[in-house]
């Protein structure tokens, strides 16, 4: 239940996070600012995570965890209600900067704690279960709190928001074991699991494995409609699959870290590129196009667990920062994703997106292998 509990706030944060890109045109309209601006606010969350990642996690390493899970929803809870009530655009501005500082650090906490309670060799499906609300928060809260803006007003939906993760504080408060603080010494000599050349890699192969495919998730739209030709209204139910896939991938993915992480890691970004290719090749075919958004849902998040019991298992004594500082690095790296998808499209259009993010996969994959055989040979 302690898992259950932490994947139901992951869930609403993660939805507060991805709902934005929906009720834009109700924010634009209602506050009388162009959408450009309106688009802002999900650039105002993504920095809180990439700066509130690292700087509130050192901040807080000193805190038992309990108190600091509860007082991380609690500010989640009030950012989100602030968003709901803010007069005006320069407020909810900074509201939603607010509600961004704190994921990055809860995230970290929640993955860390699952981690730690986990029977020994079943960390990475513990992860896996509290990365559901992951999945859960782009499939189905998004469309939900999408839903509601469109039929009670964009205020109701962050005020959704903020009533999910109030809902799941009971929960917490009921199942979350109080462990003792991530460090008992300085807090600047948590920074010191940087200098492991493991973290170093565990994070970058989050940064090089994730970006293909965040590339084209971010313009999945238009791959479905100018490169698969579906018509619009058909992009939500091929969302549908693409989410399905991803809880289906996540639970899988789990289980492969468990028995085997480096070498399923690797598998799973070797078939993320193959699938990728596939799309470039064949992407002017409906059956192709369906199935091979289907496949790639599911790989998305098939490494997404195996890739942060990398981290921790690396990080030994401060995995709660190095995760932290992980959720910043993939950020960075949606960021990055958005930009280039742009300048692949006007230079060739969209369809060479898939290839691109292939050709960036296989860097992933470069990263996996090279940290495996690394491994070895200290083992040897």
């Amino acid at each position: 239940m302690a898992v259950f509990s932490l994947m139901l706030v992951v869930f609403s944060l993660t939805t507060g996070e991805f709902v934005v890109s929906g009720i834009l045109p109700d924010v634009a309209g209602d506050l009388a600012i162009p959408l450009s601006a309106a688009g802002l606010l999900t650039t105002a969350y993504a920095i809180g995570m990439i700066a509130g990642g690292p700087v509130i996690t050192l901040l807080t390493a000193r805190l038992s965890r309990k108190p600091l899970i509860t007082g991380l929803i609690t500010v989640a809870v009030l950012a989100n209600a602030a968003s709901a009530v803010a007069p005006g655009y320069p407020l909810l501005l900074v509201s939603r900067v607010l509600a961004g500082l704190v994921v990055a650090t809860f995230f970290a906490v929640a993955i860390a704690t699952a981690a730690a309670e986990a029977r020994p060799g079943k960390q990475a499906s513990a992860v896996a279960k509290v990365a559901l609300g992951l999945n859960l928060g782009i499939v189905l809260g998004a469309p939900l709190g999408t839903f509601v803006g469109q039929h009670l007003g964009w205020r109701a939906t962050f005020w959704a928001v903020s009533g999910a993760a109030a809902l799941a504080l009971p929960a917490v408060l009921r199942f979350v074991p109080d462990r003792p603080s991530a460090t008992t010494g300085p807090v600047t000599g948590e920074l010191r699991v940087f200098a492991d050349r493991r973290v170093q890699l565990a994070i970058a192969l989050t940064a090089a494995g994730n970006v293909g495919i965040l590339t084209v998730f971010t313009y999945l739209a238009p791959l479905l409609t100018e490169v698969g030709g579906f018509p619009a209204g058909a992009v939500p139910v091929l969302l549908l699959g693409y989410g399905a896939g991803a809880v289906l991938g996540n639970a899988v993915g789990g289980r492969l870290a468990d028995r085997a992480l480096l070498p399923s890691l690797a598998g799973l970004l070797a078939t993320l590129a193959g699938v990728l290719a596939l799309a470039w090749a064949g992407g002017g075919h409906p059956v192709v196009t369906v199935v091979s958004t289907v496949l790639l849902g599911a790989l998305a998040f098939a490494i997404v667990p195996g890739m942060q019991t990398r981290v921790i298992t690396a990080a030994g004594a401060a995995p709660t920062l190095a995760v932290a500082v992980n959720a910043s690095g993939y950020q960075l790296a949606a960021a990055f994703a958005g930009w280039l998808g742009g300048r692949v499209i006007d230079t060739g259009g969209p369809r060479p997106i898939y290839l691109v993010a292939a050709l960036l996969t296989v860097g992933g994959l470069g990263i996996a292998l090279y940290s495996l055989r690394r491994d070895r040979r200290v083992r040897a």
